[in-house]
């Protein structure tokens, strides 16, 4: 399955806030083993939301997004969502409960019509509640093209991505990604001409050409990172291949050199 991220906020596009909801999703999605191929930023406006998301799903089978889902005027990815999938609007009262739960607890006594509104789900939608924030995400499917929707502050997307994304993913996966990492000296420690990236990739030499399991090189500030990655059916098949290659690299490389070694997560 070919999956695509489009994140909504202008805040975004205006570089107020960093987009590390796209980071998260993107290593989450590379474990699981699903393609994603692009992602989109794109402001709170409805036509140039439905834009992005006609252009993703002309690429991709599921598209997955994240912001929109707040009280405000402009937090209207929701409403254009369920106009795009032809979905009828329901209220869920699990979440209104919980919404009004949590803002009780917070010094609310009267609770607002454009509170409740973030509580209205499309009609037979999956809906993943918010045990850290107020808005509920929700899952939609039509003529075989899938949409995650995902509140937009990090500390609600991602815990809700953990309990209700990746299970359901899950299901349209045949493989996983497991990466190990090898992190050498850095050039305060040892000449750069010994453990920089250029050197160590010299070093590695053809491992470099590998295809399953790669083998990849990153400068970083802190010394060289040399990554090594397999797709298999589940990791422990992903771990039996990369051990010989791991050798191979930590024998190149000179384990003088290497400072750890650890699997990426």
């Amino acid at each position: 399955m070919i999956v695509e991220i489009i994140s909504v906020g202008t805040e975004l596009l205006l570089g107020n806030i960093v987009n590390t909801n796209a980071q998260f999703i993107s290593k989450e999605l590379a474990k699981l083993g699903m393609e994603c191929y692009y992602q989109t930023v794109v402001g709170d406006n409805p036509d140039r939301i439905k834009s992005a998301l006609d252009v993703a799903f002309s690429r991709g089978d599921m598209v997955i997004l994240t912001g929109g889902l707040g009280p405000t005027k402009d937090d209207l990815t929701k409403e254009m969502l369920m106009d795009y999938f032809h979905k009828e609007v329901v209220l869920d009262e699990k979440a209104w409960e919980m919404m009004k739960e949590r803002m009780t607890r917070s010094g609310f006594t009267q609770f607002s019509n454009s509170q409740k509104k973030q509580a209205y789900v499309p009609k037979d939608s999956i809906v993943m509640y918010n045990h850290n924030g107020t808005a509920p995400g929700c899952i939609m499917e039509n003529n075989g093209k899938y949409c995650m929707l995902f509140p937009g502050p990090p500390k609600e997307m991602q815990p809700m991505f953990k309990e209700y994304g990746v299970p359901y993913l899950r299901q349209f996966s045949d493989k996983v990604f497991v990466s190990m990492d090898i992190k050498m000296m850095s050039r305060d420690e040892v000449s750069v001409t010994i453990v920089g990236e250029g050197p160590c990739a010299e070093r590695l030499g053809d491992l470099c050409d590998n295809e399953n399991p790669t083998v990849a090189t990153y400068a970083k500030e802190d010394g060289c990172l040399i990554r090594i990655t397999a797709a298999a059916q589940n990791r422990e098949e992903a771990l039996k291949l990369i051990e010989p290659i791991l050798e191979q690299c930590k024998k190149a490389l000179g384990e003088k050199y290497i400072k750890r070694v650890f699997e990426d997560k």
